[in-house]
């Protein structure tokens, strides 16, 4: 019986199957053994947290989200990425970042004692808790940080309109 660590609980990187007995001979039951596992028929759909497919595995890239009073800023490590090799796509309500970490492997597989950096594509969407200027908004990368500033909608904002008259010919 292998009982899953934390983080593979919560990033869902273990393989897990109906069959899997995630609980050791200790584990007292409680509240937070209410687990949800989605099962599909469909060959091309997950089946729990294993991959279907020949297809590498996307990695999510984690990411801050903040807001100061005129700007949602996002906030997300892309160290090993160039700049060119980023994607964001931006809505009104939504960013989408889009990227790919190259592996440089100086050593073979067999000859690592220890492996935990994510190589390969990655991608995050967020929906953004307020309404942004797509226009104005801005990305730096500095060191490894990708800093994306998404100015808000002023919604207090209004402009008066002068009405013109129209002569009929």
């Amino acid at each position: 019986m292998k009982k899953l660590s934390f983080l593979e609980r919560l990033t869902g990187s273990a393989a897990l199957d109906q069959e899997t007995d995630v609980l050791d001979e200790e584990h007292e039951f409680g509240e937070d053994d209410d687990v949800e596992i989605n099962h599909y028929d469909d060959e091309s759909e997950f089946h729990g947290q294993e991959e279907t497919g020949d297809e590498p595995q996307e990695g999510e890239l984690p990411v801050d989200m903040y807001h100061t009073g005129d700007a949602v800023v996002i906030r997300a490590l892309v160290a090993g990425v160039s700049p060119d090799d980023l994607d964001i796509a931006i809505t009104r309500d939504m960013v989408t970042i889009k990227g790919i970490r190259e592996e440089y492997q100086e050593a073979t597989d067999e000859d690592y004692y220890h492996r935990e950096l994510f190589w390969g594509s990655f991608s995050r969407t967020l929906i953004l808790p307020e309404e942004v200027l797509i226009d104005e908004a801005d990305a730096q990368e500095k060191h490894g940080l990708l800093e994306i500033r998404l100015p808000k909608v002023d919604k207090d904002r209004s402009t008066r309109l002068k009405v013109k008259t129209r002569v009929a010919k």
